[in-house]
Formats: C-alpha cells, sequence, structure tokens
C-alpha cells in the first residue's frame, strides 16, 4: 500500500513518467498486497475475512480524502459540475479506480455478490476511468465516491458483527440505524440534489450524466432492499418485545404457578 500511495500520487508534471494507466495499476497492485498482508495476517480467517478488511480500509480512505476534496480543496461539485481536474482529486480518482477494479475481480472469481453489486462496480470503474481519460468531471465523481462510501464502515461493520456472533446487540442495532439514516440522507436525499446540478448543468458530458443517472437508480434499488429489512428487522424487534411483555404480565401474581 505504501508503494501504491507513493507512485499514485506523483506530481502532475511526472505524468509522462507516471501515466495514468501505470498509476492506476499500482494502484490495484497496492490493494492486492494488502488484501495478501491481511490473509497472511488473519490466516485463521476466511478470504472474505482479508476482503472485507480491504473494503473498509478504502471505504475510510475515500470518504475522508473525497470529503476533503469537496468540502475544503474544492471546486464545491453542486455548484461547479464538469471542471478540469485537478492534482489531488486525479490522485484519489486512481486510488479508488483501483481498488474498484480489484473488488470487482475478486467478487467475479469467489462469485460472492450479484448482478446489482456487479453493476455498481463496473458504472463505478467506468465514470472514473471516463472522468480521468478525459481530464474533467472529477469533482462530480468524487462526490459520488463520497455519497457511495460513506455507508461502506458500517455495512462492513455490519458483517464483521455478525462473524463475531455479536451482530443481535445494542450496537448491531445502532450500526442499523446509522447505516439507514446515511444512506438515506446522502445517497438518496443529497444524491438527488447532485444529479439534478448534474443535468442541469451545461459543462459535464452526456455520458457523465448518464453515469450519474444510473448510480442513483442503483442507489434506488439497493434502497428499496434496505426499506424491505427495516421493515423486517423492525417487525421481529416489536414481536420479541410482544412477547417478552406477555410473558412478563403471566409471570405476576397466582398466574406464575400455572
Amino acid at each position: 500500500l505504501p508503494l501504491c500511495f507513493c507512485l499514485v500520487s506523483c506530481p502532475c508534471q511526472d505524468r509522462m513518467l507516471f501515466p495514468l494507466p501505470l498509476r492506476a495499476a499500482c494502484s490495484l497492485l497496492g490493494w492486492f498486497c494488502l488484501y495478501k498482508w491481511f490473509c497472511h495476517r488473519y490466516r485463521h480467517r476466511n478470504l472474505e475475512w482479508s476482503c472485507r478488511l480491504v473494503t473498509l480500509t478504502h471505504g475510510i480512505l475515500a470518504t475522508c480524502l473525497s470529503a476533503y476534496i469537496g468540502f475544503i480543496d474544492g471546486p464545491w461539485p453542486l455548484s461547479h459540475p464538469g471542471l478540469p481536474n485537478t492534482t489531488l482529486q486525479v490522485h484519489v480518482l486512481c486510488l479508488s479506480l483501483g481498488y474498484f477494479i480489484f473488488d470487482l475481480c475478486w467478487c467475479v472469481y469467489f462469485q460472492t455478490e450479484g448482478a446489482l453489486m456487479l453493476a455498481h462496480h463496473l458504472v463505478s470503474i467506468v465514470g472514473i476511468a471516463a472522468s480521468l481519460a478525459l481530464g474533467e468531471s472529477a469533482a462530480d465523481v468524487n462526490a459520488v465516491i463520497f455519497g457511495s462510501e460513506i455507508t461502506n464502515p458500517l455495512l462492513q461493520a455490519r458483517w464483521f458483527l455478525k462473524e463475531l456472533g455479536r451482530y443481535h446487540t445494542l450496537t448491531g442495532d445502532l450500526v442499523d440505524f446509522l447505516f439507514v439514516v446515511l444512506f438515506t440522507g446522502v445517497r438518496i436525499g443529497v444524491g438527488a440534489w447532485l444529479m439534478y446540478c448534474e443535468l442541469a448543468s451545461p459543462r459535464p458530458r452526456w455520458f457523465i450524466k448518464l453515469g450519474g443517472v444510473l448510480m442513483y437508480v442503483v442507489s434506488w434499488v439497493f434502497m428499496v432492499s434496505i426499506c424491505r429489512f427495516a421493515r423486517r428487522k423492525s417487525m421481529r424487534k416489536y414481536q420479541a418485545w410482544r412477547r417478552s411483555r406477555e410473558l412478563g404480565l403471566k409471570s405476576n401474581g397466582h398466574l406464575k404457578g400455572h
């Protein structure tokens, strides 16, 4: 991973020495090396444990870096979509491109994900690659990465809690609640605002706009599944509360002896 960061973050004037495909390849190599290290470090665990750790690492890094780009370094994607890429934006896009290629290959090889997740990865890869090739719209793509990855650490935390047998606890409930709130507020709410600004602006290319629409449609498909999950879990919690209350009432007074 240090090699990945060193090569991906080379200055723009060294682009002839380290072209974008090479930097993306170095990023891919970096994520793969990190995965192999996790496999060695947690060899008593299954391979998905190591892959999930890589996903968690990327989720935290991508969220922090894309947030810094959007909120501090600029430009603001909601008011300036389609502008030329900055150096920092290119670094982060190369870093994420390598990760998405790694994760797509892992999912295809081990057949762990369905068509929807594979489509999400493909759209992400094509969108990042198009922005890097055009030299523009990195602010827009970084905003999409921020919205996509901000819920990722919670999703991975949920999986790890299940593996450790601690999902059906207050911590598991809190993780699920925060995930649903963040997904609804950021990917659906803020995502709709970003898509409107993208479509209303004349600067972004039509295929960049199309990629944004596809990502938002994918988010809504995920949202439907999340709503179903939230409803099922709420009903189970309510029924468990009803049963515990009824048992508590029956255990009072003379009914306990019967």
